[in-house]
């Protein structure tokens, strides 16, 4: 049972660090921290993660991300997530996620992406559940 266990724990603890790994500044390509400097100037205790070959700079608040702005490679602008309070999101996301996950929501973000769209993030056991601007289901991210 010991060895299921620390089995199951280290394919965990994999699969996370496989989703969003830790990147120090000097090994984020120079295209995305300038542009990121450009459009974020006043942003300060920036931490960088590589998601899904992207780059994602991490800011503001008491966890240090409060802001989460996401790039390519080359840097180009993909999406900003700005965290809001759970009671901000759109109305009809809540009875949503009562009835299909009977969990509270842990964390919530307003997503804008490069073309200006907006959607919400929600998150509820460890998943990030994306919404429409009215707060209907897209997608598991």
């Amino acid at each position: 049972m010991k060895t299921v266990l620390l089995i199951a724990l280290a394919l965990g603890c994999t699969a996370s660090i496989a989703a969003a790994q830790g990147v120090k500044s000097k090994d984020v390509p120079s295209a995305v921290k300038t542009e990121f400097a450009m459009k974020y100037p006043a942003a300060t205790k920036v931490t960088w993660e590589k998601e899904k070959g992207n780059y994602e700079a991490n800011w503001g608040g008491k966890s240090g991300e409060d802001h989460s702005a996401v790039f390519t490679p080359a840097g180009s602008f993909v999406e900003i997530v700005n965290a809001i309070p759970v009671s901000e999101l759109p109305k009809s996301i809540a009875p949503y996620i009562k009835e299909h996950y009977k969990a509270p929501i842990t964390e919530a973000g307003k997503v804008t992406d490069a073309g200006g769209k907006l959607t919400y993030e929600a998150e509820v056991k460890g998943k990030d559940l994306v919404f429409d601007e009215n707060g209907k289901f897209i997608k598991i991210d």
